[in-house]
């Protein structure tokens, strides 16, 4: 068995495992400040090896993780402003996991946040410790890490994620307290880190993990043995999406999959027949009106 998968049925019941040597994470993060005026970059160049350090030194869960089992993400730090130590700009994460007996990787998370501000001064030590956030810096990376790490866990088992998504949505609320950090203000932004928590967490998202584990274990791991059943598994979990929508119109959750899945759904359909292709095309264009384009090929 793949100790991966081991390790999400031990974490379901108990959180223990044994602890293995090597990050859960192969990370890269970038900075760039192409927009921030002034010759001297260097401190730029110093935030960006203390974040790759940080990021991928740390051993996040108590999973053991294979190194070809390493999730694969990014984290791109765009800056707008400076002032003195202030920054302000946005950051752009991204997340993939191996398919199954094959070389292909799927998208797991692509989330624009523009709602992203930190000190900063250079050399300081990057720190984080469970239930004390010293810094909006290493507060929202590491949000982000257990939020990848939750959707991950949750593509190999049902809730599988949960524990993680739990400390993100603790996370959320410890930097409640801190009002000049932006990001995280409940009703400041149905896309923020709030929102994103929350949807996560809450019981009308149950429904959406359980079809995130269908769409990857029972339908993307199944394709490399049988094509047609993985793709008929995932048509089948699709109108979750539709439920959610009902419950909730403009939760984050669908724009969460729209941005990391619906090219890819889009093309799994390809291989799908005549009928299968017209149904998914009036579902998909009725949760996603604005994505008209990218579903053109399934009228084909």
């Amino acid at each position: 068995m793949n100790m991966k998968w081991l390790c999400v049925g031990i974490l379901m019941f108990s959180v223990a495992a044994v602890r293995g040597q090597s990050s859960e994470l192969s990370a890269r993060l970038t900075i760039n400040s192409d927009k921030i005026e002034g010759s001297n970059k260097q401190i730029y160049t110093t935030l960006q090896t203390a974040l790759n350090e940080f990021v991928n030194n740390k051993k996040w869960t108590n999973a053991t993780f294979a190194m070809n089992e390493r999730i694969d993400c990014s984290f791109t730090i765009i800056l707008n402003e400076r002032t003195d130590d202030h920054f302000k700009g946005e950051i752009q994460v991204q997340a993939r996991r191996p398919v199954y007996n094959s070389s292909y990787t799927t998208a797991i998370f692509n989330f624009r946040d523009t709602q992203f501000d930190f000190d900063y001064t250079e050399f300081e030590p990057l720190e984080y410790t469970d239930n004390t956030l010293e810094s909006n810096l290493t507060a929202t990376i590491v949000y982000y890490i257990y939020v990848i790490l939750g959707l991950d866990f949750d593509s190999f088992a049902p809730k599988g994620g949960t524990v993680f998504l739990n400390q993100a949505q603790q996370i959320v609320a410890l930097a409640q307290s801190q009002p000049s950090w932006l990001g995280w203000k409940a009703f400041d932004s149905d896309r923020n880190r709030h929102a994103l928590a929350t949807a996560l967490t809450e019981n009308a998202g149950e429904g959406f993990r359980q079809f995130w584990y269908d769409y990857h274990r029972k339908g993307l791991d199944e394709m490399a043995a049988n094509a047609d059943r993985g793709r008929t598994n995932i048509i089948a979990a699709l109108p979750e999406l539709t439920k959610l929508k009902s419950a909730r119109p403009n939760s984050i959750l669908l724009q969460m999959f729209s941005d990391s899945k619906l090219d890819e759904l889009v093309a799994i359909y390809s291989k799908a027949t005549t009928q299968e292709k017209q149904d998914g095309y009036k579902m998909l264009s009725n949760l996603y009106p604005a994505a008209s384009s990218r579903l053109d090929a399934l009228k084909k």
